[in-house]
């Protein structure tokens, strides 16, 4: 037990330097992603959002949909998707767990 203990003891910063060096340009690009990514909105982007959603609507009532090609419909399912994805994940995060839901 003494020899696993001061092996340990021993390969530890080792082990710790390795983490270091491997985590540094992997955390960076995060970061610089995360500042990019994660922030809120800005006025114009909503009023964009906006806009995009009224174009929505309005294609929905007019039925200007039917004339999308194929590769833009399942892009538009595929951005749909994601967004009820997300939804479901904040839900379980919400409730912290996953028991209530049929998945």
């Amino acid at each position: 037990m003494a020899q696993f203990v001061r092996n340990l003891v021993e390969k530890a910063p080792v082990v710790v330097n390795a983490a270091v060096t491997y985590s540094k340009p992997r955390l960076a690009t995060f970061w610089h992603y995360a500042k990019v990514e994660l922030i809120p909105p800005t006025p114009a982007e909503i009023l964009t959002a906006i806009q995009s959603l009224k174009k929505i609507v309005s294609s929905a009532q007019t039925g200007s949909f039917k004339q999308l090609t194929v590769k833009e419909a399942v892009l538009n399912g595929l951005v749909a998707t994601e967004v009820w994805m997300w939804f479901y994940i904040g839900e379980i995060i919400g409730k912290r767990g996953i028991i209530g839901y049929n998945v």
